[in-house]
């Protein structure tokens, strides 16, 4: 019996076996990041572009960070091993263990999110001068960075929300190269979401999870180091 895992083993090291594991664990994170915000997927798909709709699109998009904080987890957690590959295990655990502290996060982003481009789009109306384009944008910028910074340490760490705020404020600073990557990620996701649809950017979830965690991998090696043990 030992010589037979010990092939299987050898087996599950292989290149081919890695490249085949990771794909797989990608497509079951999709697909389950595919039915946890299915409920918000599907009206949002069907909601106009108007920017009246705007409240209700962030409504739609509230289970959205759990999704992405679950498959933060898994992610990171999961090992590449054939003889070990458990990815939907790893999903709902971190589902079940993260919704809470993420929701305190996601949903005021989502708020502050859409009380700025609500003033960016009606800002005439509201009486904006045109010139306050520049700062709404470079605040829901920040705004936006500071909420990807806090759903990565949320996801991976147990810490006070006030403290997660903090740590995501201070490496937007610390680790520039952190911030570079993630603004780089949100303006690829913005595109495909304005060229095509948010169809298409669903489909392409677990990939851009991934790339976020890796992106992230400077600031969560500093944490871990700094602040975790």
């Amino acid at each position: 019996m030992s010589g037979a895992a010990q092939t299987w083993r050898q087996f599950g090291d292989g290149p081919l076996s890695r490249i085949t594991s990771r794909v797989y664990i990608l497509l079951v994170v999709e697909l389950l990041l595919l039915l946890t915000t299915l409920p918000g997927l599907l009206p949002l798909l069907v909601l106009g572009r108007d920017p009246s709709n705007l409240p209700l699109a962030a409504l739609f998009l509230v289970p959205v960070g759990p999704a992405i904080s679950a498959a933060l987890y898994a992610l990171r957690h999961q090992r590449t091993d054939l003889t070990d590959l458990r990815p939907a295990a790893r999903f709902w655990r971190g589902y079940r263990t993260n919704v809470s502290g993420v929701l305190r996060v996601w949903v005021p982003t989502l708020v502050w999110l859409t009380v700025l481009a609500m003033n960016l789009a009606y800002r005439d109306a509201v009486g904006l001068a045109s010139w306050w384009a520049v700062p709404l944008v470079l605040l829901a910028v920040g705004v936006t960075l500071c909420a990807a910074n806090a759903l990565v340490i949320t996801s991976l760490f147990d810490f006070r929300t006030r403290d997660v705020l903090r740590l995501a404020v201070h490496f937007l600073v610390r680790t520039p190269g952190v911030t570079v990557g993630t603004a780089l990620l949100l303006a690829a996701a913005t595109g495909v979401t304005a060229v095509l649809s948010e169809a298409v950017l669903a489909m392409l979830g677990s990939v851009l999870v991934l790339a976020l965690l890796r992106v992230a991998d400077p600031m969560v090696d500093l944490i871990r180091k700094e602040f975790a043990e």
